[in-house]
């Protein structure tokens, strides 16, 4: 059977969803500036495949070109096919960039950082997600048995990433029925995001050829347990040095770290309408779930919107190169781009602003505290629903621009009434399936 490679240029949407053009290999020279043909509406797809509203109808023309440093292939050995994706990013015809493309998005955020205050983001986007094709054994959480009932698929995994070169780091059973964790060692920019995207791909893509199907989805199923993406980063110099750490400070945290965690956690509200813009995302952020239900920095508290995050105890140890902090209050149902540059801008924030980063508060401790003195420790309970993040995201103009914002909006909106008909159980089965 003759073949003709091929390959996808692809962006992530404001859904978290991949999608994208294809093309014939042969034509790949000269796709590398002229991209493929794109249309705004497609932006505004959410994750049930729907259009419920748009800003711009069926007008307007873009291209979608995609970056070197977005290419993938993933090469399973065999007789598989291999599958050639290239990330991109959405310009307007005369080559600029698109304002609501995620990756620019990020790309400016990070370029921002590194201008404005000389510092680069090294970064890690830690996924969990759920087997759905084998049935766990009762109380065989982060268990042998929970691995082996996969076979070779995290074997499969680990090649393709290697091949792939996303660094990957564990592969691990989790805690909930079904429920794998696979992490990545952390790069620097928005290669961070871009190997996040790759990853969820890779998975997916080896899921099926190991006869196995995998789901991203925020949580599988009412006071379950979720699925987050647990974001770590930290700050460097434009020469590579690490800046996050201070062992002369309280918990090791350096000032410029200090009000840069600052900031993301006095935007942590607004955050969650782009870490966590699903309608059941929710349903996780709720208190002692392993998930983040207040504004608060934690010292290795797994509850704690921001973690600072251990490091070796032993003698001669690095520890100014592997200190580093966690963002917990992010999902699956988020672009990758847009959860880092929304985290980046409200971190740049906090350092234009000079805010002084809150003492750190257990989560639980945070649950008993009265309202007025959560507010003196500048705490306060993450948004209850998609919609309540979604009005406090329209009145921040920090995070995201107006001509972004708007579509963004809109679109979250329209995912919520596209939600809002289908009963309790069929809710968390849509998610299962677009995640």
């Amino acid at each position: 059977m003759h073949r003709e490679p091929y390959i996808l240029a692809c962006c992530c949407d404001f859904a978290g969803q991949v999608r994208g053009k294809g093309f014939p290999a042969s034509d790949l020279e000269t796709r590398w500036t002229k991209g493929v043909g794109w249309t705004p509406t497609n932006i505004m797809i959410n994750c049930f495949g729907e259009i419920p509203s748009t800003p711009w109808g069926a007008s307007g023309d873009l291209v979608l070109r995609p970056d070197p440093a977005g290419e993938i292939r993933l090469d399973f050995g065999g007789e598989e096919t291999v599958e050639h994706l290239i990330l991109g990013s959405i310009e307007n015809m005369d080559g600029s960039s698109w304002a609501c493309c995620p990756r620019s998005y990020a790309t400016r955020a990070l370029d921002d950082l590194r201008n404005n205050h000389g510092l680069v983001l090294r970064a890690s986007f830690e996924h969990e997600f759920t087997v759905t094709t084998i049935e766990p054994r009762l109380g065989g959480a982060y268990g042998l048995e929970a691995v082996r009932q996969i076979g070779a698929l995290p074997e499969v995994i680990l090649a393709a990433a290697e091949r792939a070169n996303l660094a990957p780091d564990t592969f691990l059973p989790e805690y909930s029925p079904g429920q794998f964790e696979m992490t990545l060692d952390p790069a620097l920019g928005v290669e961070a995001a871009d190997r996040a995207v790759k990853l969820r791909q890779l998975i997916r893509a080896a899921a099926l050829r190991c006869g196995h199907r995998v789901s991203f989805s925020p949580i599988m199923h009412k006071d379950g347990v979720g699925n987050g993406v647990h974001i770590h980063f930290s700050l460097e110099t434009l020469k590579g040095e690490p800046v996050s750490y201070d062992a002369g400070r309280p918990h090791g945290i350096s000032e410029v770290a200090g009000k840069f965690v600052a900031g993301v956690l006095a935007h942590g509200r607004e955050l969650c309408a782009i870490t966590a813009p699903s309608v059941i995302s929710y349903e996780r952020l709720r208190p002692n779930a392993w998930s983040a239900s207040f504004t608060n920095l934690g010292v290795r508290d797994r509850e704690a919107l921001v973690r600072v995050c251990p490091v070796s105890e032993k003698p001669g140890a690095n520890v100014a190169s592997a200190f580093n902090f966690e963002f917990r209050a992010a999902d699956s149902a988020a672009s990758p781009y847009l959860a880092l540059g929304a985290l980046v801008r409200a971190g740049m924030d906090g350092i234009a602003s000079n805010r002084i980063l809150p003492k750190p508060v257990s989560a639980s401790d945070a649950a008993k505290l009265p309202d007025e003195e959560r507010e003196v420790s500048q705490i306060e309970l993450l948004p209850q629903s998609l919609d309540e993040a979604l009005d406090m995201l329209d009145g921040d103009a920090i995070l995201m621009e107006e001509t972004m914002r708007i579509p963004y909006v809109m679109h979250k909106r329209g995912q919520i009434r596209s939600a809002a008909s289908a009963p309790g159980d069929q809710l968390f089965k849509m998610y299962a399936q677009a995640y």
